[in-house]
């Protein structure tokens, strides 16, 4: 069955028999399209001991298949001026490229091919996994990736997959070999775990009968969803240190867990975190942290809701004298927040760049692809690109104010400084 959208950007969807899901954007106003393989095959789904597998099978994925060699790949794409790329996230995999209409049938095919078919070549493997663990390495020397990763520790203890390193650890990334991509292959690709996206200077009807040549023969079983625990709530603040006495710059990340994607109150979430930390030059962070006091070379904060409770952050980086003025300084604006809420003011003026980014973010195929595959994850509907404006619209001052009281309280912060700093 196949259902399409009036209005808007009139994306249409079919399932294919075997499960794979097919959406399909027409947009010709130049002869390119973008498209997109997501696989639910994410970081939740590693166990304990192969943290960084998914990220690995990110790496290798495209380095050949059963009937191309990884230089054969390369030909065919340098012929076409295209170049592949893959991404791992904690929920899905995505292979992603753009290229021009008439070379979409052969790079569908290729990428299909990739997806459904790939060798994983020992030589390569052994390549990538070098390269991994490099990155690895370089994450450690920095104190910005070192604090993040040390707050999603917290935020999400004992093990949780939200709290894992997505490159991995070297200790676990050394130990997988050729054998533990194939098993984590076989077990999360498969057609009901696909999505594909096609965006561009192709009909929809040619999008899904190439789709359809494509994938519709594909005959593979998923293995188990992975079952996601909720973050623990905090009842206490939570504070680390990580002394990295050879930097310059001290960075800070302090947050909290929210809420769920599918909780109505996302879009009151939404709009508080652009007044904190992201509107004009940061928001009320940025205008005191940054631009009052000159405490931080940045401050911004990020919200990031998912398929459990997601986190609001805040980040900075400062000089290691500022340390502990920044973080009660992040502290108080995080505290006004909560008590008083936003003015009427804010909440007008940040709707008003929210809504209005909107035509923004929907400029490009490789964006639209980005917002109709999120919109296909999270249950989200066709239509969202034409509820979001009043889905923001409609948040009233109580609503935007009481996500602040429900989430913001310094008194349990988790809160990480790493750099050259000690207290």
């Amino acid at each position: 069955m196949t259902t399409a959208t009036g209005r808007g950007l009139a994306a249409a969807r079919q399932v294919l028999p075997n499960g794979v899901v097919v959406i399909s954007k027409e947009a010709s106003t130049v002869a390119a399209v973008t498209l997109q393989i997501s696989v639910r095959a994410g970081s939740i789904y590693e166990s304990s001991d192969r943290v960084g597998l998914s990220h690995l099978v990110a790496r290798t994925v495209d380095r050949g298949t059963s009937r191309l060699t990884s230089d054969e790949i390369a030909e065919v794409l340098d012929a076409r001026g295209v170049s592949l790329s893959v991404n791992a996230t904690r929920h899905v995999m995505t292979i992603s490229c753009t290229c021009l209409s008439e070379d979409f049938e052969p790079l569908l095919e290729l990428m299909g091919d990739i997806a459904m078919h790939p060798a994983f070549p020992a030589d390569e493997v052994d390549k990538r996994k070098g390269e991994v663990l490099n990155a690895i390495r370089q994450d450690e020397d920095s104190p910005a990736m070192q604090a993040v990763q040390a707050l999603f520790e917290m935020l999400y203890p004992d093990g949780h997959p939200y709290g894992r390193p997505a490159k991995g650890r070297l200790e676990t990334v050394s130990k997988i070999d050729r054998a533990a991509l194939q098993q984590f292959h076989a077990l999360r690709f498969a057609p009901a775990t696909t999505t594909v996206i096609v965006v561009g200077d192709v009909e929809h009807e040619r999008a899904s009968s190439v789709s359809r040549r494509v994938f519709g023969e594909w005959k593979a079983a998923a293995g188990p969803e992975a079952v996601l625990s909720h973050p623990p709530p905090a009842a206490q603040r939570r504070e680390r240190i990580i002394p990295m006495m050879n930097k310059v710059q001290a960075d800070i990340a302090y947050g909290f867990t929210t809420v769920v994607r599918s909780d109505p109150r996302y879009y009151a979430y939404t709009l508080m975190n652009n007044a904190l930390g992201q509107y004009g030059i940061g928001g009320r962070l940025g205008d005191s942290i940054r631009e009052r006091q000159g405490m931080a070379y940045y401050v911004f904060s990020s919200f990031d809701a998912n398929v459990v409770e997601g986190p609001l952050f805040v980040r900075a980086g400062v000089n290691p004298s500022n340390v502990e003025r920044a973080i009660a300084s992040i502290d108080e604006e995080i505290r006004r927040l909560a008590t008083d809420g936003l003015t009427p003011e804010e909440l007008a003026d940040c709707k008003q760049y929210l809504i209005g980014s909107i035509p923004r973010m929907l400029e490009t195929n490789q964006a639209i692809a980005t917002f109709l595959n999120t919109a296909e994850f999270f249950g989200l509907g066709l239509d969202h690109d034409l509820r979001l404006p009043s889905l923001l619209d409609s948040v009233t001052l109580e609503q935007a104010n009481a996500a602040a009281r429900h989430s913001l309280h310094p008194d349990r912060a988790a809160v990480v400084v790493a750099g050259p700093y000690q207290r």
